[in-house]
């Protein structure tokens, strides 16, 4: 039997650094996807490989030796979502050490360390090969590590006896009740990866739509507007830490504006909510309801460059969308990554493609999305 799993990639569409300030945050799920492919072997075959597609590495472990540095610690295995101590984490270290990691994707280690963890964790030792390829750029801003650990979880967990699936169902298919256990050991895998993760990413990645985030509470809401966006990579790498103090050492210098520019980014992040749930009557209420939507971006943008969080990368794309009436914001972190352009449903294709041209010719990469779609989901290949 071999399972796929597919976990869609994230943007912010609005609330960016005021969420670390306690302001809302409205974050969307997008139709790029990470999927992992799992395939069991018979037990006599003793190893478990992972072959991570996009960036080249392949890595077999016997299980023997998996199990001779683990089982030190005590069992991994686990029926509920348990966190990797930093005693394990070295041990892991050790195991992926002795693969000899090229050092020039040293920065990937960690998420070979959240694979070994959630696999011992909800399989145990079973003989398998994994297979990771995905359609999202890594370190982007775009929720490359959650799309992993959600759509690695979710393979995972279609094969264990945690998840009591219909295997015989054709095709691909939401998780129901199982989809919060795959959060939570997504999740897990994050922390392995980022240390301290909001949760935002692995939940958008799960549950698909739309979510509003605000002091560490999240709410799920319907999105009930198609909407396609322009992503563009500036491939500028960014340190969010330094960025997110920055912010902060702004706010200390200058509290009554910046209180002032996060109130105001509040007030968007509220409206997008509430133009991305009305239900558009006819084609005119969808374009005027679009045209809002292109005003707040831009009202986002001019905030996020007032509070130090731009980079020349993104000013850039910002003046050659301009050019074609095109509203813009960056999407996440800033100081590099990516920006959002919305593509009202009257932009025609040759448009879209002359600006991609123009973008691509800067040497960036460019994406286009549907936002607000499905989350994880599983496909059983019954062949095999």
């Amino acid at each position: 039997m071999e399972v796929t799993a597919r976990a869609p990639g994230k943007i912010i569409l609005a609330g960016e650094h005021a969420v670390v300030h306690g302001c809302t945050a409205v974050a969307s799920s997008i139709d790029l996807y990470t999927s992992v492919s799992l395939r069991l072997r018979p037990e006599d075959e003793d190893t478990i490989k992972l072959q991570l597609n996009d960036i080249g590495l392949d890595f077999s472990w016997a299980i023997g030796r998996i199990k001779e540095v683990l089982s030190r610690l005590g069992s991994p295995f686990s029926s509920t979502p348990t966190s990797c101590s930093p005693e394990t984490v070295k041990s892991l270290t050790a195991l992926v050490d002795e693969q000899s990691f090229p050092e020039s994707k040293i920065g990937l280690a960690s998420g070979v360390y959240a694979f070994l963890w959630l696999y011992t964790s909800i399989l145990g030792f079973r003989p398998a090969t994994v297979v990771v390829s995905s359609e999202l750029p890594v370190g982007a801003g775009l929720g490359s590590s959650a799309a992993y650990c959600v759509a690695l979880s979710a393979a995972l967990l279609a094969l264990s006896d945690s998840a009591k699936l219909d295997v015989s169902q054709k095709g691909w298919f939401t998780f129901k009740s199982e989809a919060e256990l795959v959060n939570k050991w997504a999740f897990e895998g994050e922390k392995i990866i980022h240390g301290r993760p909001s949760g935002v990413d692995n939940s958008v990645s799960t549950f698909g739509n739309v979510i509003k985030f605000k002091s560490g509470v999240m709410t799920r809401i319907d999105s009930n507007m198609p909407l396609r966006m322009l992503i563009t990579n500036t491939k500028v790498g960014r340190d969010t830490k330094a960025l997110v103090a920055n912010v902060l050492a702004r706010k200390s210098r200058h509290p009554d504006a910046m209180c002032s520019v996060l109130n105001a980014i509040e007030a968007i992040s509220a409206e997008w909510s509430t133009i991305i749930q009305s239900h558009a009557v006819d084609d005119l209420c969808l374009s005027a309801n679009e045209e809002k939507l292109g005003e707040l971006m831009e009202m986002n943008q001019g905030l996020l460059f007032s509070i130090g969080v731009s980079h020349a990368s993104i000013e850039t794309i910002l003046r050659t969308t301009m050019k074609y009436k095109l509203a813009s914001k960056l999407t996440g972190a800033g100081g590099g990554g990516c920006v959002l352009t919305l593509l009202p449903t009257h932009v025609s294709g040759a448009v879209i493609d002359k600006l991609v041209e123009e973008l691509e010719s800067f040497g960036f990469q460019c994406f286009m999305a549907g936002i607000g779609g499905k989350g994880v989901q599983i496909s059983f290949d019954h062949s095999s």
